[in-house]
């Protein structure tokens, strides 16, 4: 019997995997067999040694991708370690934060170069190995609450993550027929590094609570069973959504 969410034998590339969401999704598609090829600016220790806790291979890379030069690097490493590389998570991403009519050119490139530049030229590094032994793949990309909505002192973060959402569409359409499936994770409100302002702002948090119908902010381990579903067998016909996983932030 095949068990469709079975990633034994699957290679996966995941960005900013050293903590957070990454590290979450690193976890639960160790979990589901895969071996993991975790790309990170800082060390890495922790999401490998849960990785090998339940048995997966684990490859770690130290590459800052608010630049294209490493991407050559992360595809051919992550080639080499596994045969091949069948999943991508495009996961890595930066905030900065300050009132629309203050805010810097600095603070708008570093974002974009990240969260969007980056997220796309690893993708079509990927993409083109994959199309090339024609065996397909499947593509996550992170996206945000703010593909669908506007916020507020995050410009360049709401520009990245709503074209993050377009981007993906436009991969699905190009690149269902060859086999590799594109498709995108919105994460509501977690608990992660990129919160920690909102978090400890009292004001801030209780009015984000108060909005969320489950009553809690998302733990990063909410995260893992979407990327599972999505990077497996079981989600081969399923091209371009964005799958937002908020405890009903969207339906309020």
């Amino acid at each position: 019997m095949t068990i469709p969410f079975d990633l034994t034998g699957k290679t996966a590339i995941v960005t900013g995997a050293n903590t957070g969401l990454g590290q979450a999704i690193s976890v639960a598609l160790a979990e589901a067999g895969a071996t993991i090829v975790a790309v990170g600016r800082s060390a890495m220790d922790e999401t490998e040694r849960r990785c090998r806790d339940v048995g997966a291979r684990f490859h770690s890379i130290q590459a800052d991708l608010s630049s294209l030069e490493p991407i050559e690097r992360i595809v051919a490493e992550g080639a080499e370690v596994g045969g091949r590389i069948d999943i991508l998570i495009n996961n890595a991403g930066i905030i900065r934060r300050a009132d629309a009519i203050d805010f810097s050119e600095k603070d708008w490139d570093d974002v974009m170069n990240i969260n969007l530049k980056s997220t796309f030229f690893l993708s079509q590094a990927v993409a083109r190995r994959m199309l090339a032994d024609g065996a397909g793949g499947k593509i996550i990309n992170i996206a945000s609450l703010l593909s669908f909505q506007g916020g507020i002192r995050i410009p360049s973060y709401t520009a990245s993550k709503s074209g993050l959402a377009g981007l993906t569409r436009l991969l699905a359409c190009e690149w269902a027929a060859k086999g590799i499936n594109v498709n995108a994770i919105a994460p509501g409100y977690f608990i992660t590094n990129n919160t920690e302002a909102l978090r400890s702002d009292p004001k801030r948090s209780s009015d984000i609570l108060a909005r969320i119908p489950a009553g809690r902010w998302g733990d990063p381990a909410d995260l893992g069973g979407e990327a599972v579903f999505l990077a497996s067998s079981a989600a081969d016909y399923i091209h371009g959504i964005i799958l937002p996983v908020d405890g009903g932030w969207l339906a309020r």
